[in-house]
């Protein structure tokens, strides 16, 4: 039988996934995190070279669904979701990019939201009911969730944007959709927007909403992202060797996938946690005091620019803290295992779009900037004197998503992927608010009355 999941803030009793998943977030604010991390025996994380990566979704997350859902609707699931390419790129060396930016809106939310969307329609069908989605989004993650729960029975969807942080293209594939999809673009940042899906969650004014998250604090968007990185590894090793990701993080649900399929069996020897200039957590591990940055700095890769992680509770209850959702420690991590185990660095701007440059002149490797950030990052560790047998850098979205950027740096335009073609032109619909819980509660008595 599947496994049960605990709230980070240790108030709460513990789930099932199909209560985690239905609920988003735990009654006492925290973030629901497997109680039994189960394992993936060597010889079988070896074995996925040869398998398809719905395969290798189905092998992961089947440790989680047991006796919730049947092994063949699993697998029917994983193979609807994951009908496009995964690309592995060499750049150097045994130096790859894993390009999660082939999905339908171009993004590596396309690998968590798809499933989620599915399990929860699952979920649902099972028990009858209907829910809210709230999610806040500081990019990508609001198209692909929108995509993936666009005309889901049982299901209505409302995402937040920070108006002035997200590009045109990011925006217009929310905003396109209509249908069970509302869109609000917020007069504030992409932490204000959360701060007002959270509020909502807990408000007992709206207690005759059922509400759920599709944001990463809902632990069915980590799950399927451990999956890639099992891939990843699998495809590229030739002898077994262990293997150092460079992820760039923002709101670090990419990173607590990756530290969940480590704790999983994944033969991993660091993972360098890559960060904009809002650096945070650089600074938490090194001094070990927790500082949120208010308001978030803003950057070239907008979808990291996060002052205060929300899965960061996560990370720290890995290495036996406790964080709540506020950012206070009451119990510190292992931080001595944990710059063990990370690599955390925080990579400016200039940084950023030298990486953008540097890739393509030197390997004619097309990078956008959060892909930028992880790479840069990633040398940064190897001019550090570190030598890894394996390394791979994560490229999250597309970058025809940014091509003003890509023109101004490379003098080039990036291929438009399918899944952009024709954005440009299609109409949009979507309300724009202020930073106000009182005017969002209204807003959603009134939608959803």
């Amino acid at each position: 039988m599947a496994g049960l999941f605990y709230s980070t803030n240790l108030r709460s009793p513990d789930v099932n996934l199909k209560a985690a998943l239905l609920a988003g977030q735990a009654p006492d604010k925290g973030l629901y995190m497997p109680r039994e991390i189960p394992r993936v025996p060597p010889g079988e994380i070896l074995g996925f070279k040869d398998k398809t990566y719905p395969e290798i979704a189905y092998a992961v997350l089947r440790r989680y669904t047991t006796g919730l859902i049947p092994d063949d609707e699993l697998m029917r699931l994983c193979v609807e979701c994951y009908d496009y390419p995964v690309p592995l790129e060499k750049v150097s060396d045994t130096n790859y990019l894993l390009r999660l930016d082939q999905g339908p809106t171009a993004s590596f939310k396309d690998f968590a939201a798809r499933m989620m969307a599915r399990m929860m329609r699952c979920f649902l069908k099972q028990e009858g009911g209907e829910l809210v989605i709230l999610t806040a989004t500081s990019g990508d993650t609001g198209s692909a969730v929108a995509h993936a729960f666009h005309n889901v029975d049982r299901i209505s969807m409302v995402v937040l944007f920070p108006q002035k942080e997200v590009s045109d293209r990011q925006r217009k594939q929310m905003t396109t959709l209509g249908g069970n999809v509302s869109v609000i673009g917020v007069d504030g940042k992409f932490d204000d927007c959360q701060a007002l899906v959270k509020r909502a969650f807990t408000d007992p004014d709206l207690k005759s909403l059922r509400f759920s998250s599709a944001n990463s604090i809902n632990i069915g968007r980590l799950l399927p992202q451990s999956v890639y990185y099992f891939y990843a590894y699998a495809k590229l090793q030739r002898r077994g060797e262990r293997v150092v990701f460079s992820i760039p993080s923002g709101n670090f649900g990419d990173m607590c996938g990756g530290f969940l399929a480590w704790r999983m069996g994944l033969p991993a020897e660091r993972y360098v946690i890559a960060t904009n200039e809002n650096d945070e957590f650089p600074r938490f591990v090194a001094d070990k005091v927790y500082r949120r940055i208010e308001p978030s700095r803003v950057c070239i890769s907008n979808a990291m620019n996060v002052g205060h992680p929300s899965n960061l509770p996560r990370l720290v209850s890995l290495y036996r803290g406790v964080m709540d959702e506020t950012g206070n420690v009451s119990r510190p991590p292992d931080f001595l295992s944990m710059r063990r185990d990370m690599y955390p660095i925080s990579i400016n701007d200039g940084e950023t779009r030298q990486a953008i440059k540097d890739a393509w002149h030197k390997y004619k490797v097309m990078l956008e900037p959060h892909g930028a950030v992880g790479w840069a990052a990633l040398e940064r560790y190897l001019a550090d004197g570190n030598k890894p047998q394996l390394a791979v850098s994560i490229e999250t979205a597309h970058p025809a998503k940014f091509p003003e950027e890509i023109q101004r740096l490379l003098g080039v335009d990036p291929e438009l992927p399918t899944a952009l073609a024709g954005l440009d032109a299609k109409p949009e619909q979507y309300e724009q608010g202020p930073n106000d819980y009182e005017w969002f509660r209204g807003y959603l008595r009134k939608a959803f009355r």
